[in-house]
């Protein structure tokens, strides 16, 4: 059985108050069921975590190396100014699928750049909480 880190960056706990005309309804924990739900169906086991903290989530990554087969990460906020987090993500030299519920090359300029975007075997954008079930699906397409 393969093994993803799901991770999620700042403000994600408050998923579901936050700006549901932007991120949607659905909560942190609605996410993580239906993520748990889709892989069963991909054999696979995920660790879901979410931190408001750049060093936890660059030592999480950090500690994927042997221990994960693969990386989903919305990074949120950090996405357009972690380097650290980009440095991580290169370092560990696993299959990285970065995920946002919204469409970023939709919104503000300054979020149509995203670091994690360079360490990122892809991107999945603007389709809320579908997104990270689409994401979970490319990251296990790394191991058929």
């Amino acid at each position: 059985m393969h093994r993803i880190l799901v991770i999620n960056g700042p403000n994600l706990n408050m998923l579901g108050t936050r700006q549901p005309e932007i991120y949607g309804a659905d909560t942190l924990a609605d996410i993580e069921a239906a993520c748990r739900e889709k892989a069963v169906g991909l054999n696979a086991e995920i660790e879901f975590c979410q931190s408001n903290y750049e060093g936890e989530i660059v030592t999480w990554i950090q500690q994927a190396r042997g221990n994960f087969d693969a990386i989903v990460i919305n990074p949120a906020a950090y996405s357009h100014t972690s380097v650290a987090i980009m440095d991580a993500l290169l370092a560990v030299d696993l299959p990285v699928i970065e995920v946002h519920l919204s469409n970023i090359h939709r919104r503000d300029e300054f979020r149509h750049l995203s670091y994690v975007s360079k360490a990122a075997s892809g991107v999945i954008c603007g389709f809320g909480k579908q997104g990270y079930l689409l994401a979970l699906e490319a990251a296990a397409s790394f191991f058929r």
